[in-house]
């Protein structure tokens, strides 16, 4: 918006013009980069004029279609797109990853995002839990949509890819080159974190988290974030091995519950389980019914009686001015 609100106040003449490629001159009284028309008509040394004339004003397609000169020729000049780097041109690199994003992703229907460690090799357990559920979910209609890296993230890809389902990986940029895996019939690289988290949560009816380290634990919490303060409507969070889960819900339920700094029907939003059938016929059942109500399968289930009924007063839920 800013870029737009300088070339029309550009256009109108109320403030300095854009120089070549997008710069703006903060020297009102400078026509172009590289010296060339000056007040009164006058040319630098290079001798080119191009089409400006003296009192001329740029119109908008001439400061977008004008070519820079340099001192002498080089066939390359990387100052030149050091713009490029500027705040303003990030923001305009990131509404491009939204949409990018999004139209990679318009058409997908019923879809399950599946996390986990990357580390997990073919022949970790998890590896062949998580092959085993991209395959069943596949076969009851969803979309398998992961990470696209190694390890669990592999695992479900390639479960939903061998069994001739749709397999989604949006893959992320980073330091050491994480490498899409081969089992994905759409893959996506994104640069920022937030854009690609933002896809999952868009385009997800529920969420499997197996086993993981930070990266699977920001995407956990993440998404019971955005349910407990209802900016999506509720959706499957599912978490699969018992034995790795128990003690973060200890912990949970031992300090956040015990300090009320959330209330006990928060602890409805989540599900372990150590079934990859009953973690399909979990979602399958949600999707149909259009409601995720965990039941006599949550954890708050797992863990009654979990706290005496004056902690009640919720952490989570309207207040009572409803704020």
């Amino acid at each position: 918006m800013a870029l737009v609100e300088h070339v029309e106040a550009g256009d109108a003449g109320n403030s300095p013009l854009a120089g070549t490629n997008g710069h703006f001159d903060p020297d009102p009284q400078t026509r172009h980069r590289g010296g060339r028309w000056k007040p009164g008509g006058l040319m630098d040394s290079s001798g080119r004029g191009g089409t400006s004339r003296p009192g001329h004003r740029q119109t908008a397609d001439e400061q977008l279609l004008e070519s820079t000169e340099l001192a002498e020729p080089s066939p390359r000049a990387p100052e030149l797109g050091a713009f490029t780097h500027t705040e303003a041109w990030r923001v305009l690199r990131i509404q491009g990853e939204f949409v990018y994003g999004i139209n990679a992703l318009a058409e997908v229907g019923a879809a399950i995002s599946v996390f986990g460690s990357a580390r997990f090799g073919e022949s970790h357990p998890m590896y062949a839990d998580a092959q085993r559920l991209g395959a069943l979910l596949a076969e009851a209609g969803f979309a398998v949509i992961t990470g696209g890296g190694p390890g669990v993230m592999e695992a479900a890809n390639r479960g939903a890819y061998e069994a001739g389902g749709l397999s989604i990986g949006c893959n992320i940029e980073l330091p050491f080159e994480q490498a899409g895996n081969p089992y994905t019939n759409l893959a996506i690289n994104f640069r920022y974190f937030f854009v690609r988290k933002t896809m999952f949560v868009k385009f997800s009816n529920g969420f499997v988290i197996f086993p993981g380290g930070f990266g699977t634990l920001d995407e956990l919490f993440e998404a019971l974030t955005l349910v407990q303060t209802r900016k999506v409507s509720r959706f499957p969070i599912i978490l699969y091995n018992r034995a790795y889960w128990s003690g973060l819900i200890d912990w949970v339920v031992g300090t956040q519950l015990v300090e009320r700094t959330i209330s006990p029907e928060d602890l409805d939003l989540l599900v372990m389980t150590d079934s990859v059938e009953e973690t399909r016929d979990l979602l399958v059942d949600c999707y149909r019914r259009r409601n995720w109500l965990a039941g006599k399968h949550s954890v708050r289930a797992d863990r009654e009686p979990i706290h005496p009924p004056e902690a009640r007063a919720t952490a989570s839920g309207p207040t009572a001015d409803g704020e």
